[in-house]
């Protein structure tokens, strides 16, 4: 199979968590402190993810300097977009709404919210599934950690959100519509990783890769963080290091 069809696979695959995330927060009514645990552990999956696949390769290809300097431009990148979105309605888009003074808006409430929620899930899903098609650069085989990491922590994020919207009064076309879009985004994403990224030099390559990684770090202490600890309260350090560590010996 040729990589860049690889590349799209395996972002669909890890793209397709968040639909089963989605059904499961739609369809049934998962206790919130479920939710905050399952977020928990994927919050640490991914930081595992970012410290030893992400940032390690990133230094090991560029150095310090190139690997810092990407990884503070992604979460900058990601942080400007969050708060422009946050503005417009989806400041709390991967809550549950269990807690009524986190509870996504419906339309009535604050229109326009629909459109920025999806936009918000875009703009969590697109880092992740890019630097699944950049991977496949090194020895042209993709990081099964990366992919592994991205899909653990992608069910809980579709999970929550899903419960989120239904709350809010979305209908289920729009939900599963949403989750579907950034599925298929998902796969072009690491596609697009692979495929543009692919000619560039190696310090390119790694910069690209610590632009995604401080990406997702921003992404986990702005948006799943915080749900976690809404419900789990004091478990969720213990919860988050297991994820950690399942993530951790799937690199090693």
């Amino acid at each position: 199979m040729a990589e860049v069809m690889q590349a799209g696979l395996w972002g669909l695959v890890a793209g397709s968590a968040l639909l089963v995330g989605a059904a499961l927060g739609y369809g049934l009514r998962v206790p919130p402190k479920v939710i905050a645990s399952v977020m928990a552990f994927g919050s640490g999956v991914l930081i595992s993810a970012v410290a030893y696949e992400l940032m390690a390769e990133a230094y090991d290809q560029a150095g310090l300097a190139p690997a810092a300097i990407g990884a503070l431009g992604g979460a900058l990148a990601y942080t400007g977009g969050n708060m422009w979105l946050a503005r417009r309605g989806a400041r709390h888009r991967k809550r549950s709404g269990n807690a009524e003074r986190h509870a996504q808006p419906s339309e009535t409430e604050q229109s326009g919210s629909g459109t920025a929620l999806a936009l918000g899930a875009l703009l969590d899903g697109v880092p992740e599934s890019a630097v699944i098609g950049v991977s496949l650069l090194h020895g042209g085989a993709v990081s099964m950690v990366t992919v592994a990491a991205v899909f653990i922590s992608n069910v809980p994020e579709g999970l929550s959100s899903s419960a989120g919207m239904k709350k809010a009064g979305r209908g289920k076309g729009y939900v599963f519509g949403v989750w579907s879009a950034i599925a298929a985004a998902s796969t072009v994403a690491a596609v697009l990783g692979y495929s543009i990224v692919g000619g560039m030099s190696d310090s390119v390559v790694a910069g690209v890769t610590a632009v995604a990684a401080g990406a997702i770090l921003a992404m986990i202490a702005d948006t799943m963080i915080p749900e976690a600890f809404d419900e789990a309260h004091l478990a969720i350090g213990l919860i988050t290091v297991a994820g950690f560590l399942v993530s951790f010996a799937l690199s090693h």
